[in-house]
């Protein structure tokens, strides 16, 4: 920033003469005068772009860029204005032709800045290139300098400008327009090369852009067109060792393994051999994740990784996790997790970490349980080196919500633990994407031991007051949210997420607005599963109401009703448990979800009743209107991210481990007795009440794997996060 004021500074200075227009164009002929009145015009939609009574374009957050931004574009252009008007040697065709091409470039630039093609500050830039031009032009010189020294959003207004079309309209002119194009958007080389096969720099420009984006090569090499001959006969040896691998009838099972190949670290005949055996193959894809995992860490960047990474996860899901999922009713563990015993413990590590969306509670608990029975160490965190601390956030995230983490912890000296949880919360501004932080976010909540959050939340603590004296202000954001988000579970710290971060309320949830504006009724939507639990489960929930005089049940074909007798009016929609196996349960879902849109019902509490395998069906069809989701199945917890991607501010109570019945019916009826009796949900006191109503130690157990809006960390980060950056400001 400091660097752009002093070079307006000097802009400003050497055009200072030319600074009040006064009446400068007084003497002009009258159709000149309209182009100049025109002109002024168009600087003044600049200035007044982001507000009429601006007196200055506020192209950025600072004034002085600013002011300086304006002050050029009001004494530069003049500048231009007078040399049109002065110079002798233009005829009266020349003047009008300058004049309009000035007008052209700020209407356009104002056009361009609109819809974001360039940047406000980049106007100076443009105004100083334009003036450059024309000197070129004048003198009858090339204007391909102009293209090499000036920005791309620059250029692309200079060189359709009106006045330049001319000298822009040779060969090396567009040449060079291709290329600079090219360098501007290297992700669109292919299609740009598609436009424009014959520029004697095609082979180059595909042979860079191969090593940046080898699968797309990979899937033009076959092509029947100038792009795909143009990569067939490629000199570039990378190119050429993936037109081999597209050739081959497994090519797709090889590609993964390109940078290896590349390298001459992987032969294909290697590969041949492990093709048609699954352990074999999956194996060593997690070798290669591995070692890829390992060159990341010091900065360098394998071929196709993402690609590695898509084949391991498609590998670890369709072969190992989807068999021991189907066979959760198993009671015999051996039979059910036979699949896995070729495994080594850093296999199963990758299991669980890659197949985080798709593997059940049941499944997860059996392979961790299976990671500890095959290491060959005893301290835990070896684990995490042996795999270079590849997804290793993703695997203590997990672990907290499955309620293994203390045991993971407990597996390693003190030292190790203390040292691992100050490496868990560092460096979570270096991802592109929140998974990370929302990651930290999540299991911090789930963290029983003092001492271990206290290490997490000083750590937390430094990284904030750090970041608070850098420019970065995204590592600043993360660190703060985290830092009061964490406060936030002290009870005696009495701080109020709401207000601190400027978010609707996780505390409470105001019975008025669950009603419908014109009924002022609340209406539920209940989820149930047709499998051998879900009858029972749907039966239980259905007498529980129907032997309450302030409740009613109406029996439908598909569903049933369930609308308060006394006090608010609450009507519940429950689709019948109806045989998964002839998948009968989702077709009375689509009917009761086609009755609701049909009546204009829009339910404004959602619950899903059923195992941890059908919360995916009932996140993907949950009403945008819900403001109140109970996830009541195991590992609900681990949804969050999804459930919020349909209801960005919902509040989420769910499930970090086993989703139990009796919890379940517990939150279910002290939750519609409070809104039947007119009342708010206050969750910090639901959950001290529902705590008193389980009595055994192991119902207690069960209902501390339930987590309530104000506790759910990630999802509560996620809505501060984007609440702070939704809104679109000017360019920092």
């Amino acid at each position: 920033m400091k660097k752009i004021i002093l070079f307006l500074t000097v802009i400003i200075t050497s055009v200072s003469s030319y600074s009040q227009p006064g009446n400068s164009f007084a003497n002009v002929p009258r159709m000149r005068q309209i182009f100049h009145d025109n002109i002024r015009k168009a600087q003044d939609d600049i200035i007044h772009f982001h507000g009429a009574n601006d007196s200055a374009f506020r192209a950025t957050k600072n004034p002085d860029v600013n002011n300086q931004l304006t002050q050029i574009l009001n004494s530069r252009i003049l500048a231009i204005q007078l040399r049109i008007e002065n110079d002798t040697s233009f005829n009266d065709a020349d003047k009008y032709k300058w004049l309009r091409s000035v007008y052209e470039l700020l209407t356009e630039f104002t056009n361009a800045y609109r819809v974001n093609s360039i940047k406000g500050t980049l106007l100076s830039e443009l105004i100083i290139a334009f003036n450059e031009t024309m000197q070129l032009e004048i003198k009858g010189k090339s204007l391909i300098p102009i293209i090499d020294r000036y920005d791309w959003q620059v250029v692309a207004l200079i060189t359709r400008n009106i006045a330049f079309k001319n000298g822009f309209n040779s060969e090396e002119a567009n040449n060079a327009i291709i290329l600079k194009t090219c360098q501007r958007f290297p992700e669109n080389i292919i299609n740009i090369v598609q436009q424009h096969p014959n520029v004697p720099f095609a082979d180059s420009l595909l042979a860079a852009y191969g090593h940046s984006f080898p699968e797309n090569i990979y899937n033009y090499s076959s092509a029947n067109n100038a792009v795909g001959k143009l990569i067939r006969n490629s000199k570039d040896s990378l190119i050429n060792l993936i037109c081999k691998i597209s050739k081959m009838n497994a090519g797709r099972s090889y590609f993964p393994f390109l940078d290896e190949i590349y390298h001459n670290r992987l032969t294909m005949d290697s590969i041949s051999k492990v093709l048609d055996n699954d352990d074999e193959y999956y194996k060593l894809l997690v070798a290669t994740e591995i070692s890829y995992a390992g060159r990341m860490a010091n900065g360098d960047v394998p071929l196709v990784m993402p690609i590695l990474t898509q084949k391991l996860k498609a590998k670890a899901v369709e072969y190992y996790i989807d068999e021991i999922n189907g066979l959760h009713e198993i009671e015999n563990e051996a039979k059910r997790f036979k699949k896995l015993e070729h495994l080594g413990a850093e296999e199963l590590y990758y299991l669980s970490v890659v197949a985080e969306d798709e593997i059940y509670t049941s499944s997860y608990l059996g392979v961790y349980k299976r990671i500890f029975e095959r290491m060959t160490f005893a301290d835990a965190e070896r684990l995490l080196r042996n795999v270079n601390y590849d997804y290793y956030r993703k695997f203590l995230k997990m672990a907290a919500g499955f309620n293994t983490l203390d045991n993971f912890m407990s597996s390693m000296d003190r030292d190790t633990a203390d040292a691992l949880m100050k490496k868990f919360v560092t460096g979570l501004d270096k991802n592109s994407t929140l998974e990370d932080a929302v990651d930290v976010a999540d299991s911090y909540a789930s963290i029983n031991d003092a001492r271990i959050k206290n290490i997490i939340i000083t750590r937390v603590t430094e990284l904030e007051s750090q970041f608070d004296t850098t420019t970065n202000k995204r590592g600043a954001t993360i660190y703060r949210l985290l830092h009061t988000i964490f406060s936030s579970i002290d009870t005696a710290s009495k701080v109020d997420l709401t207000k601190q971060l400027n978010i609707p309320s996780v505390y409470i949830m105001p019975n008025k607005q669950l009603q419908d504006s014109v009924t002022g009724t609340i209406y539920i939507q209940l989820f149930f599963y047709g499998d051998k639990d879900g009858a029972n489960i749907f039966a239980d929930f259905k007498n529980t109401f129907q032997s309450s005089s302030n409740w009613k049940v109406v029996n439908k074909p598909d569903w049933i009703e369930v609308s308060t007798t006394k006090g608010t009016p609450i009507v519940m929609f429950a689709n019948r448990a109806l045989d998964e196996l002839k998948d009968l349960d989702r077709q009375a879902q689509d009917k009761l979800i086609s009755y609701l849109d049909s009546m204009n019902i829009n339910p404004t509490i959602t619950i899903h009743r059923g195992h941890s395998y059908y919360v995916k069906s009932t996140i993907s069809q949950l009403p945008v209107s819900s403001k109140v989701i109970l996830l009541g199945s195991c590992g609900g917890y681990n949804n969050l991210s999804d459930v919020l991607s349909f209801c960005p501010t919902a509040q989420i109570i769910a499930s970090k481990q086993v989703g139990t019945g009796v919890v379940n019916s517990a939150i279910i009826n002290i939750i519609t007795e409070i809104l039947r009796e007119g009342k708010d949900l206050n969750w910090p006191q639901i959950w001290k009440d529902l705590y008193t109503t389980f009595k055994t130690p192991k119902d207690r157990s069960r209902f501390d794997d339930y987590v309530p809006p104000h506790k759910n960390l990630g999802a509560i980060f996620i809505m501060a996060y984007n609440k702070l950056y939704n809104i679109k400001g000017a360019e920092e």
